[in-house]
């Protein structure tokens, strides 16, 4: 990282982050075709969850390439300088990571998966299967590498 003073190395806090988002960005690629999207999560300290519909443009690249790029941003603040457009900055803490994505086709990892995305947003268990399962592809980011990054010393009280 450029800036090692704005690194963050210590993994709870990477971990923290993650947990305190609302939204995962995934990054994907076909041949030389990136694409951007915003989903859903889960997370459990080694692997991202997420779900999608049965076809579309996001399986297309999942399926064409399984490396993927992911990113998190949290307590995004704008900070304006009075005198000096170029002193405007952002308070902030990200993390971005990199994977490998795999569907979940087993019923069993499937059900395990959105109840990680579930218990994301929700803080409890949820019962889970039938048709609900067969409407949706349910997939798994194996974390390969994870970099947190702040600037949090920009804030004016």
């Amino acid at each position: 990282m450029r800036r090692a003073d704005k690194e963050i190395t210590d993994g709870r806090l990477i971990s923290q982050i993650i947990e305190q988002c609302q939204v995962c960005r995934l990054g994907l690629a076909k041949g030389d075709t990136p694409y951007l999207l915003p989903v859903s999560f889960g997370y459990d300290g080694q692997a991202i969850y997420f779900h999608t519909a049965l076809e579309g443009r996001k399986i297309e690249f999942l399926t064409a390439n399984p490396t993927v790029c992911f990113e998190f941003e949290h307590d995004v603040l704008l900070v304006p300088h009075d005198s000096s457009p170029c002193k405007w900055t952002f308070s902030f803490q990200s993390v971005i990571g990199y994977g490998t994505v795999r569907e979940l086709t087993d019923a069993d990892e499937r059900v395990a998966g959105l109840a990680r995305i579930m218990k994301h947003y929700s803080g409890r268990e949820w019962a889970m299967g039938g048709e609900n399962l067969e409407a949706i592809r349910v997939w798994k980011i194996s974390i390969e590498s994870l970099t947190g990054k702040q600037s949090k010393d920009k804030i004016v009280s």
